[in-house]
């Protein structure tokens, strides 16, 4: 019994044992002379392994682990296990799973920005799962972050959202670190990568340093990439919003937050350190305002469409290239340097904002018909007047 055997190990007499549980001192010489089996002894089963498992301890040893390749082998040398029972004795034995080292990059105030789309999700009110890109920028520094919502990962979302960026941190980094996407690159060669032409006057025009990071290393922005995964822990989950004005109203308020809160690189709050990024100038207002613009080409019956919301101009511009941009809550239409329309900014897909006398001093040209296919209908004096000898020869014919 387990009792006996643990107060004659503290060192108690068989006959004090004996007294104490109230049986005979042979009783107790009996239970402290039988060798009792350990619990992992008794508790051991023989299993289907056991057999090969010399074999199987030949494979692990020469960097074999793979369980289907080994059980293929051991099933025809008589193994009737499953694999189940192999990958248990083979996991003790696999090397655990090394993530590559990378170097850890720290750069000095105002040299780089790191960029990065990021995709989240919502839910409408009909239970249908959109998408909808986020423009997500950290300064390497002082981890200061700035995002913005759009509609579309197009150049004109990026050129402007950078631009919003540029501004809220007050100023410009001398380099911005990308990854390849198409908005940025069209191409890589043995010189380097080839920029899109509109992405290259962008950065020329603000002033700062291209890169893209090497291929498939996307931890060399580590910065952004942490970033893009703590909007959607932190910011997403359960938020509530109206439209993409009101996502992006609520979430430039979260970035005011985090970049106030002491972040765990640093141990500094980046509002702080962000005055010690020493960032370049911005450049004028003009030059800023600029890649404000978007183009859009009116629709034969005269409207564009803007974040899904379709905008009349006067029917004289049906089917041109129309420039666009947002002020406040107005949009504006202009062409060859004119404004030939503004609205007020109108929320939710499919809706229709016409403008006044839209079709005003419009032709009605009508149908066109070919002329090959067309009848005419005539007054009775003009119907053509035939001599009677003609109804005789059509007689004639008819009986022949």
């Amino acid at each position: 019994m387990k009792r006996i055997r643990q107060l004659s190990a503290e060192g108690q007499s068989i006959r004090k044992i004996a007294k104490s549980m109230g049986i005979s001192r042979n009783t107790v010489k009996k239970y402290l002379t039988i060798d009792y089996p350990s619990a992992d002894e008794s508790n051991k089963r023989k299993s289907k392994i056991d057999e090969y498992r010399s074999f199987v301890d030949g494979q692990v040893k020469n960097g074999n682990y793979n369980c289907e390749n080994i059980l293929k082998q051991i099933r025809g040398m008589g193994y009737e296990g499953g694999l189940t029972i192999l990958k248990d004795y083979v996991r003790q034995y696999r090397p655990g799973r090394q993530l590559p080292a990378v170097r850890r990059y720290e750069t000095a105030p105002g040299h780089q920005a790191q960029l990065d789309w990021g995709i989240a999700h919502y839910c409408d009110k009909y239970g249908v799962v959109h998408k909808v890109p986020a423009m997500v920028m950290v300064l390497g520094y002082s981890r200061a972050m700035y995002v913005e919502f759009v509609k579309r990962c197009d150049e004109d979302s990026l050129m402007r959202s950078m631009a919003n960026a540029f501004e809220y941190f007050g100023g410009v980094p001398r380099e911005v670190l990308t990854d390849r996407m198409k908005t940025v690159i069209t191409d890589y060669s043995e010189a380097g990568p080839v920029w899109h032409k509109r992405f290259e006057d962008f950065a020329a025009v603000m002033g700062f340093v291209p890169k893209v990071c090497r291929a498939r290393r996307p931890q060399t922005k580590g910065k952004v990439e942490r970033g893009v995964r703590f909007l959607k822990e932190n910011f997403l989950p359960c938020r509530c919003f109206t439209d993409l004005d009101d996502l992006n109203s609520q979430v430039r308020q979260w970035c005011i937050e985090q970049n106030n809160r002491i972040h765990g690189s640093t141990g500094k709050a980046p509002s702080t350190m962000l005055i010690d990024e020493k960032l370049m100038a911005l450049p004028s207002s003009d030059l800023v305002s600029a890649y404000r613009w978007q183009s859009r080409k009116a629709s034969r019956d005269g409207f564009i469409s803007y974040d899904g919301v379709l905008y009349g101009l006067p029917w004289q511009y049906s089917g041109k290239e129309i420039s666009v941009r947002v002020i406040g809550d107005a949009l504006e239409a202009w062409h060859g340097g004119i404004r030939i329309a503004s609205h007020r900014r109108e929320r939710g897909n499919r809706t229709i904002v016409w403008l006044e006398g839209q079709y005003k001093g419009m032709p009605d040209t009508g149908l066109s018909i070919g002329a090959a296919r067309m009848a005419f209908l005539v007054d009775e004096h003009r119907v053509e007047t035939r001599p009677l000898s003609a109804y005789a020869m059509l007689m004639e014919a008819s009986h022949d």
